[in-house]
């Protein structure tokens, strides 16, 4: 699932291109985290609180909305006239960004609950619950940080650089049109 292209591929390369290496790690890193907070409701049963109380999954489909909506309008807004990247820092910006991005997406929770809950045996012991969630999170973040390692090496670094307004506006709209399909 993590190596899907998507909406949340598009958060790390927005985070890449305007903060650098760093900054689309953060992101990658902030991703994995929010994917491992709802690998771990889905292994520890929440598939019932949910299914009896489905506001939740309303309410968080609707600030993910919202959230994916600013986050596209903000990239949209940051792709006009910047010059390069900025100078990789100590910014959390990319590392929020990915866990809201992540925590914020009705998709992955209900992603979770549909595999792990079914597939995970009911008689699993909480460390092996514990452990199937981390993986998940390893291999989202792993992935994501591969690509912000990817995108960021000299060759694609480059390539980005040159068509740096086209790439940032496509992945603005992206990320809008996920907020308006959500």
């Amino acid at each position: 699932g993590a190596a899907t292209p998507g909406a949340s591929l598009a958060v790390v390369v927005k985070n890449t291109t305007q903060g650098g290496r760093g900054e689309g790690i953060r992101c990658a890193i902030g991703h994995g985290v929010g994917v491992g907070i709802y690998a771990m409701f889905a292994v520890a049963g929440f598939s019932a609180i949910l299914e009896a109380t489905p506001m939740i999954v309303s309410s968080i489909e609707l600030f993910g909305a919202l959230f994916l909506l600013w986050l596209g309008g903000s990239a949209l807004w940051n792709a006009k006239g910047k010059a390069g990247p900025s100078a990789e820092g100590s910014s959390r910006r990319g590392a929020v960004e990915g866990f809201l991005f992540a925590f914020m997406n009705p998709k992955i929770i209900l992603f979770f609950l549909a595999i792990l809950s079914t597939m995970l045996p009911s008689e699993a012991s909480g460390i092996e619950r514990a452990g199937v969630a981390m993986v998940a999170m390893v291999i989202d973040a792993g992935w994501y940080t591969f690509a912000a390692l990817l995108l960021s090496r000299p060759g694609p670094a480059m390539w980005l650089e040159r068509r740096r307004s086209a790439v940032e506006r496509t992945l603005a709209l992206i990320l809008i049109a996920a907020g308006v399909m959500i």
